[in-house]
C-alpha cells in the first residue's frame, strides 16, 4: 500500500492516477477535501482509502507500507500564519520522517525551489548542510520548506537513522490537470485559458529590469506528467536518496509560454503588458532555471516534455473539453 499525503492535490492527484495507470490501486489519499470540486480530481481514480489530515497518525499505528509519498502542504506563497504553516509544513513532515524511519518505509517528500529564493546562490541542489544554510528563502513557505530540508539533510551528514530511501524533490513552475482548485496559485495557463480561447488579451508584468524585456521574466516550467515521472522513478529505484531538484533545466519566458497557448488555441498573440504591483517589485523573481545534474547522476536518463508541447497537450487534453480533470 502506498500512502500518498496531498493526494487529492495538484501533483498528488496525478501521482494517484500514475499508479492507477500502472495497476495499482491500493493508495491511500491523506487529505482535506473541503466543500469545493477538490474531490474531482480523485472522481476517476481507484483508491483504499481517505483519511483527514488531523486522522493521519491514528491511521499509522501498525501499519505496513510500501512508500510514503508526502506532498501534503499549505503551499500558498502568501501565507502569513507562521504557526500554522511550520505546523503543517515542517512538524507533521517531522513526524512523518519519523514514523518511515521507525517502520523501515520508503520516504519521497515534496521540497519546493522557493527555497531557492531571489537565486542570487543559483539553483544548484547541493544537499550538502554547508550549501543549503546558504539559501535565503523569500517566503514563509520556501522556508517551512527549506528547514526540513536542512533537518535531513543534517541527519545524513552525521549518520544518524533516516528512512531505507528518502528523497526531497525541489518541484520547478509545475503546471498541468487537476490544478483548477489552487485559485490564484494555479499556472498562468490554468488562470488565462478562458481569456485567450475567447479572444483575450493575456496580461503580463512589464520588466522593471535593465536586459530584460517585457514578458521576458523566465522561469524552468515543468509539465506535470514529468514530474510524477520523477516520483514513479525514485519508487522504482530504491537505492536512490538525497535532495534533487525537479525542472527541465530550460528557463523560458512567460511570453513563451503564453505565445504557447495562443498557437494551441489557433489563435494569434495577444499579450497585453502591465504594471507589476509596487509591493512585489523589489522582491520579484525574474529568472529560475534548475540544474537537473544531480538527478541525471543518480540514474534519471528520462527527457522533460518541450515547452510549446506541453501547452498544446494541457489544452487539447483537458482544459479545452468540458471535462478537464485527469
Amino acid at each position: 500500500m502506498f500512502l500518498v499525503t496531498g493526494g487529492a492535490g495538484f501533483i498528488g492527484s496525478n501521482v494517484v492516477a500514475s499508479l492507477n495507470n500502472s495497476g495499482c490501486s491500493d493508495i491511500t489519499v491523506n487529505d482535506y477535501l473541503g466543500p469545493d470540486d477538490k474531490w474531482r480530481n480523485l472522481a476517476k481514480r481507484q483508491i483504499a482509502d481517505v483519511v483527514k489530515p488531523g486522522d493521519l497518525f491514528y491511521w499509522l499505528d501498525s501499519r505496513k507500507l510500501d512508500a510514503v509519498i508526502h506532498l501534503g502542504a499549505i503551499s500558498d506563497t502568501t501565507a502569513t500564519d507562521a504557526s500554522l504553516v511550520l505546523h503543517t509544513n515542517f512538524r507533521l513532515s517531522l513526524r512523518l520522517l519519523d514514523w518511515c524511519t521507525a517502520t523501515r518505509t520508503p520516504f519521497i517528500y515534496a521540497s519546493s525551489a522557493a527555497t531557492y529564493g531571489d537565486g542570487e546562490a543559483g539553483f544548484s541542489d547541493d544537499w550538502s548542510p554547508a550549501a543549503l544554510r546558504q539559501l535565503k528563502p523569500l517566503n514563509l513557505y520556501g522556508w517551512s520548506k527549506h528547514v526540513f530540508d536542512l533537518v535531513v539533510a543534517e541527519r545524513s551528514s552525521r549518520s544518524q537513522k533516516l528512512p531505507p530511501q528518502w528523497a526531497g524533490l525541489k518541484f520547478f513552475n509545475v503546471f498541468g490537470p487537476n490544478e483548477y482548485h489552487k485559485g490564484e496559485m494555479m499556472s498562468l495557463i490554468g488562470k488565462r485559458f478562458d481569456q485567450a480561447k475567447a479572444g483575450k488579451p493575456v496580461q503580463l508584468f512589464k520588466s522593471y529590469r535593465a536586459g530584460i524585456e517585457d514578458g521576458d521574466q523566465s522561469r524552468d516550467f515543468i509539465y506535470v506528467d514529468d514530474a510524477t515521472a520523477v516520483i514513479r522513478w525514485l519508487l522504482n529505484s530504491p537505492s536512490v536518496s538525497g535532495i534533487f531538484n525537479v525542472g527541465t533545466g530550460q528557463a523560458r519566458s512567460f511570453r513563451d509560454l503564453v505565445v504557447a497557448m495562443f498557437r494551441a488555441l489557433g489563435h494569434a498573440p495577444n499579450i497585453e503588458y502591465v504594471e507589476m504591483p509596487p509591493a512585489i517589485r523589489d522582491r520579484y523573481q525574474y529568472f529560475t532555471q534548475c540544474e537537473v545534474e544531480n538527478l541525471r547522476r543518480a540514474g534519471y536518463n528520462a527527457g522533460f516534455t518541450p515547452l510549446e508541447e506541453a501547452v498544446a497537450s494541457y489544452i487539447s487534453q483537458f482544459l479545452n473539453h468540458a471535462d478537464c480533470y485527469r
